[in-house]
């Protein structure tokens, strides 16, 4: 007997602790972009203004779970809330392309069914999110991409636009650096993006009361791209990913490194076959794989249990979470 109790205790003592789960868990994490945010770059408008937004749309995202709606509509209601503020780059902020228009990528996943939808190269949708969810539910497919994406959007009663009501004047001066850049440069076309020409996407995940998660990602995708270039935003896997049995998964960074690597869905992975938790797993796969690669940006993750973790290699990312109780946090730079 005595002999058993001590093996007992060894074995309970080799086990990995299990992550406790919060007393008050966070049921909402949104971000509004990963790259070069410093203080030093950022105005104390600015700062006032991003941060108010991030808050609003918590609480946009807050109160839909409050009401004890799914977890997809209070993505929604929370990336609807950036997507009207050109202070992001997505929706109204979207940057511009090459052409001089604005054209968005969005998408979504259920996190209980493993359905998703996904919409890219749009010029018309004033909420591309919504469009990335009817792709989910009234449609045999996943990604609808340019003028058919439209043609569903428009057969689904969405709201649209003009392409011009998404144009602002700084991002047009964006576009213009970008160019003159280029022209210096003797018309080189495939030179490096910089990590700014690539900021401000925006991305949801929550939790509901029925323990089901769901992950958004909407974004105008990089300043300057033409060829009808596509980022990680709207690609499952890659800038959207969710699953109750792991955690969801929302990315933000230079796109086509997010592509590659899978890097949203590697985080599920990690959990599901490494056992790690989704903390631990979005921590090695941004700090190791995306940064041993050479890319950059951040996500934000969010599981069953309402832990959640932000990891990004840049200077920083616009971010924050509530809990269930209505306790909101918000944090722009590395050292928040």
């Amino acid at each position: 007997m005595l002999r058993f109790a001590f093996l007992l205790c060894v074995v309970l003592l080799a086990a990995p602790a299990a992550l406790a789960q919060p007393a008050d868990p966070v049921v909402l994490v949104v971000h509004g972009g990963a790259g070069t945010i410093s203080r030093a770059n950022v105005t104390p408008e600015t700062e006032a203004a991003l941060r108010a937004a991030l808050d609003t749309a918590l609480r946009a995202g807050h109160a839909a779970l409050e009401e004890g709606r799914p977890a997809l509509d209070a993505v929604v209601a929370s990336i609807e809330v950036l997507e009207d503020d050109p202070h992001f780059n997505a929706g109204r902020g979207g940057v511009f392309a090459a052409d001089g228009s604005v054209r968005h990528d969005a998408s979504i996943m259920d996190g209980s069914t493993g359905l998703a939808g996904a919409s890219a190269g749009t010029m018309h949708v004033r909420h591309p999110i919504q469009l990335a969810r009817a792709v989910m539910e009234h449609s045999p497919h996943v990604l609808l991409t340019a003028e058919g994406a439209e043609e569903f959007a428009m057969q689904q009663g969405l709201e649209l636009a003009p392409n011009t009501f998404f144009h602002t004047e700084r991002r047009r001066r964006s576009l213009d650096a970008v160019q003159q850049r280029e022209r210096e440069q003797s018309g080189d076309l495939g030179s490096e993006p910089a990590d700014w020409q690539m900021h401000g996407t925006v991305g949801a995940v929550a939790l509901d009361q029925s323990g089901h998660l769901a992950a958004g990602t909407s974004t105008g995708g990089m300043t300057n791209k033409r060829w009808g270039r596509v980022g990680d935003s709207p690609i499952i896997g890659a800038g959207t990913y969710a699953d109750d049995a792991t955690c969801g998964v929302s990315a933000t960074g230079h796109g086509e490194y997010f592509i590659r690597l899978g890097i949203a869905r590697d985080i599920a992975a990690r959990a599901a076959y490494l056992g790690e938790s989704c903390v631990d797993a979005s921590e090695v796969v941004i700090h190791e794989t995306l940064t041993n690669a050479g890319g950059t940006g951040g996500v934000i993750v969010l599981d069953a249990q309402g832990r959640v973790a932000m990891p990004f290699n840049t200077e920083g990312m616009y971010r924050g979470h509530i809990t269930r109780s209505g306790a909101v946090t918000i944090a722009f730079y590395g050292d928040e």
